[in-house]
């Protein structure tokens, strides 16, 4: 039998192959997924293409129903990766109201939320190290 996940996999063609691969990839891999482009004046201010998504993120709906509407998010569900916003919500045959998940290539990040200092550590890291070039010595 054959096991669950391959860390040997490096790419394939085949759709059903890259499906399987993301739904039993560990966490860690599965985190990176969770990656969303960043809004023009957030890139200028960063340095930055994408951000991984966190909770407290405020977010552009960019597909779908909800197209064009923002919000907050709420839950990062990395396991499912989805990514529940606040107020972005569907009524059921019961009436009752459910949070619509959404995916990462779907969203577009407006607002970043700043409260973790370790999550732009890299990107000042890079900066005082001259900007992550080698200087040579001839």
């Amino acid at each position: 039998m054959k096991k669950k996940f391959s860390t040997a996999w490096k790419s394939s063609k085949q759709p059903r192959k890259q499906r399987k691969y993301l739904a039993n990839a560990p966490i860690h891999i599965k985190t990176k997924n969770l990656g969303t482009n960043l809004s023009k004046e957030l890139r200028k201010k960063h340095g930055m293409r994408n951000a991984i998504v966190r909770k407290g993120d405020t977010v552009k709906i960019m597909r779908g129903k909800f197209k064009k509407k923002q919000g907050k998010v709420i839950e990062v569900s990395t396991k499912r990766a989805k990514i529940y916003i606040d107020g972005m919500q569907t009524k059921k045959q019961d009436g009752s109201k459910v949070n619509v998940p959404f995916r990462a290539s779907n969203l577009q990040i407006i607002e970043l939320d700043t409260n973790d200092k370790k999550r732009f550590k890299k990107k000042e890291d890079k900066a005082k190290s001259d900007g992550g070039k080698k200087q040579w010595v001839t």
